[in-house]
């Protein structure tokens, strides 16, 4: 179960290394970096969708699942990018999107022929109630999740876009084909599939109304954890991912702790999970727009939740930012005076976390959050249809932008910053997005020559925790503390290590526990010691003796 012990990297293709200047990131810009990702110590890439996509929703809606998007290259550059990671000893993990398809695939176009079509059952169509549509379901991207089709005057489901139109996996031939499509990528080898919001394949399709005005309670109560989800999930399971070595990790809005193990076993469920405890808790019941401030006391209550939910069975992830949130530092650090530190600091809990950590693109050189100055600069449907009905409701353009710098998924999609040159190295062309502007100080090329960066001290965390096990597997004790300091014991059999973190700007006494422990210290993110205090955003790993 390599997995488990696994560090792995996520790379948005469309904004990590353009090679032919198109001004889109590609598969060969990916594997002129391939040397840089294993400089990283890191043991695995999962990689954003390259499929083709009209790109309606950043690749997430699929026309064609056996075809690579054009313009990030061919079959052959990624037939060459798999064999390069694995001559580096490197797995793979492809992005693959099941709860819906784009309304360009073949099997979309079928279906809206007419009610009779082989194909219509593929998808979910229903009258409306009236002039309304057949329930009150919210999009995850604003408006109704149910579109009007006039070739059937019948409405079709979809929980993202109106383009993204949901499968219907209560249909077996639809199944079949899913189960097909997962094989051409699983005999090519690829290494691991992260299967996007699969917490939501299963319908509850009597289609009750929503209660409930609070979105993230809907997603929980009538997008998530279906009848058939478990039911689904093991054929899956049976009939193809038992045959090959694979990892499986399931997107779940909408898993909790108290349903989380009904998608995890070792021979019929998932290997693994990303859960949002930590991500939706400064979301208020708008959702993503609607942001709420959040506690350290919250922060550190979802890991030791999620730590108790997995101490005997089932296997979780680790990760602080990704390609639908705002970037690491600038969400949950200081991103400001303390960005170098703070940046470090949050590395540091990552990687002496238990479960799986999945690092970021650009996370690891501490990139932060780009600026929009009006709206119409975003690139991002959530971000557009958000702002659509916020201006309907009365909302200023600057109040809505206020929240869309704050939690807007543009954050974390600017290009990888790679050097000084134009567009930070990462094209010649015109980029499909904006550089962030700090790029001239803050790129991967000044790090990587600089002992004292965070991209340096990354890579010392990365060997640290392949050498001891007990970051992966060990048990976890948090430490009760002031408020803003988060510390925990990691043990396992002799092994006993101590992490202290301090989440804030200024200087706090070292916890009385921490103080009196015999330890001597591995690693820290200041160069000195400063022995009875923490200094701003100051993250020390500690060996028990």
């Amino acid at each position: 179960m390599w997995w488990k012990e696994a560090i792995v990297y996520q790379i948005y293709p469309s904004s990590f290394k353009d090679s032919d200047d198109d001004g889109v990131g590609d598969i060969r810009g990916i594997i002129q970096k391939l040397d840089y990702i294993k400089s990283l110590g890191v043991d695995a890439v999962w990689l954003n969708p390259i499929f083709k996509s009209p790109n309606d929703d950043g690749g997430y809606d699929i026309s064609d699942y056996y075809a690579i998007q054009p313009e990030f290259g061919t079959m052959a550059d990624f037939d060459e990018l798999l064999t390069g990671l694995h001559q580096r000893n490197l797995k793979l993990i492809i992005d693959l999107v099941l709860n819906h398809s784009s309304d360009e695939h073949e099997w979309f176009q079928q279906s809206r022929q007419s009610k009779t079509n082989p194909y219509r059952d593929y998808y979910f169509w229903k009258p409306g109630k009236g002039d309304q549509p057949p329930n009150n379901w919210p999009s995850f991207f604003s408006g109704s999740a149910w579109e009007k089709d006039a070739a059937t005057d019948e409405y079709y489901l979809h929980l993202f876009s109106r383009k993204q139109p949901d499968l219907n996996w209560e249909n077996p031939k639809l199944r079949d084909e899913v189960h097909k499509l997962m094989k051409f990528w699983l005999d090519k080898g690829v290494d691991g599939l992260r299967l996007d919001v699969i917490s939501a394949i299963s319908k509850r399709t009597s289609f009750p109304d929503t209660d409930t005005n609070d979105f993230n309670e809907t997603i929980r109560k009538y997008y998530s954890n279906g009848p058939r989800l478990r039911e689904f999930i093991s054929e899956a399971r049976e009939k193809l991912w038992n045959k090959y070595d694979v990892v499986t990790v399931g997107e779940g809005p909408g898993i909790t702790p108290a349903n989380a193990l009904d998608y995890l076993d070792e021979k019929r469920g998932l290997n693994m999970i990303f859960h949002f405890g930590h991500m939706f808790m400064d979301q208020g019941p708008g959702g993503r727009f609607d942001p709420v401030p959040w506690t350290m006391k919250d922060f550190k209550q979802v890991f030791k939740t999620w730590n108790d939910t997995f101490a005997d069975r089932g296997w979780g992830s680790v990760f602080l930012g990704n390609h639908d949130f705002p970037r690491m530092v600038s969400r949950w650090g200081n991103d400001g005076q303390y960005r170098e530190q703070s940046a470090k600091l949050l590395l540091t809990l990552l990687l002496t976390m238990r479960g799986t950590p999945f690092i970021y693109m650009g996370d690891e050189i501490g990139m932060t959050n780009t600026i929009l100055d009006s709206v119409s600069q975003s690139k991002d449907i959530e971000t557009l249809n958000g702002w659509a009905v916020a201006s309907a409701q009365g909302t200023s353009e600057a109040t809505f932008l206020k929240a869309a710098n704050y939690a807007g998924r543009d954050n974390a999609r600017t290009p990888m910053q790679w050097n000084t040159s134009k567009h930070a190295g990462y094209t010649s062309g015109v980029p499909w997005m904006p550089v962030n502007k700090n790029y001239q100080w803050l790129n991967v090329e000044e790090q990587d020559q600089r002992e004292t960066s965070i991209l340096n001290y990354f890579r010392l965390l990365t060997t640290l925790r392949k050498a001891n096990n007990v970051f992966s597997h060990g048990t976890y004790h948090p430490i009760e503390t002031a408020p803003n300091i988060f510390a925990y014991y990691r043990e396992r059999a002799q092994e006993k290590m101590l992490i202290v973190l301090n989440f804030s700007d200024q200087v706090t006494n070292l916890p009385e526990e921490v103080h009196a422990a015999q330890k001597v210290k591995v690693i820290g993110n200041y160069t000195d010691d400063a022995l009875q205090m923490l200094r701003p955003w100051e993250a020390v790993v500690y060996k028990r003796n």
